[in-house]
């Protein structure tokens, strides 16, 4: 069947059923020396679906995102990725298990000197044997997908930050991932590249049989495309469920989140010495 323009770049396919989760924590604890950011912490990523990580900064969101990566080892538990512990991988295994993910950084951590096409073609060269005629076919469909073949050519100071975001989403499927993971995609966008940003992860998704972890702070396009959300909070799962069960939830680190409110389980001061010890002398 012959791709239509718009569609061009999605690489369709039928996905095996399976009720096998693509990505499972199983009592995973992770920290920074004595710091514990996750703590016997177990979730799963269920196939096909879009799953948002949300909650108050330094909740252990990206953490998640590293160690299913790799980047990061737990120190307790296991973090499967198709049913293998990314944990004990080696380093071969490991390689050839990040083939099978995409990752949109924070802000798109797109190569500065590099253009348009030369960011989108980048993992294609780094991980395929593909002639520079069809990566260069590749990269133009995938830029399609997000809107932006006619900008190929231009480079990463020439164009807006809605626009460098979606230029990394091209790279994050130019291998056609089974996973994709987005580290804050919605931040520092305008109103219009942010609901942009938002249906083409949709979009995106369920177009090439995706299963994608967006970590995000911002609710409402967040609660519009996801499928699952999990509130991390204290290194563990607060609430998980559909947007309409988080938002029904009680519990009033949820409440705080959902509805913004400055009061609540999650205080505005870091953890430390009392005023009086800091400003009496007192401290050690």
């Amino acid at each position: 069947m012959m791709q239509t323009p718009e569609h061009a770049g999605f690489c369709i396919f039928m996905v095996a059923s399976s009720d096998k989760p693509l990505v499972e924590l199983r009592n995973v604890t992770f920290g920074y020396s004595e710091r514990i950011i996750l703590d016997d912490l177990s979730l799963t990523v269920p196939r096909g679906k879009v799953t948002a990580l949300m909650g108050a900064s330094g909740g252990g969101k990206t953490t998640v995102l590293r160690l299913i990566g790799g980047q990061n080892k737990a120190q307790q538990g296991q973090v499967l990725f198709d049913g293998d512990d990314v944990t004990t991988m080696s380093p071969e295994q490991l390689y050839a298990a990040r083939r099978r993910m995409g990752m949109l950084f924070q802000f798109g951590a797109l190569f500065a000197d590099l253009s348009v096409l030369e960011n989108v073609a980048f993992p294609l060269r780094e991980h395929t044997d593909l002639s520079e005629a069809l990566i260069r076919d590749v990269v133009l469909m995938k830029l399609n997908a997000v809107g932006l073949r006619g900008a190929r050519d231009l480079m990463p100071s020439e164009i807006s930050g809605g626009m460098a975001r979606r230029v990394a989403l091209a790279r994050a499927i130019a291998l056609d991932p089974e996973l994709v993971m987005y580290d804050e995609p919605f931040a520092g966008l305008d109103p219009i590249s942010l609901g942009t940003a938002a249906q083409l992860i949709r979009r995106l998704n369920d177009a090439m049989g995706l299963t994608s972890i967006v970590v995000s702070h911002d609710l409402e396009e967040t609660f519009q495309i996801a499928d699952q959300v999990v509130i991390l909070a204290n290194g563990r799962i607060a609430a998980q469920g559909t947007p309409d069960e988080v938002k029904r939830s009680t519990d009033p680190l949820v409440q705080q989140f959902v509805q913004a409110q400055a009061e609540g389980p999650v205080h505005f001061h870091y953890p430390g010495p009392s005023v009086a010890q800091d400003f009496g002398g007192e401290a050690a």
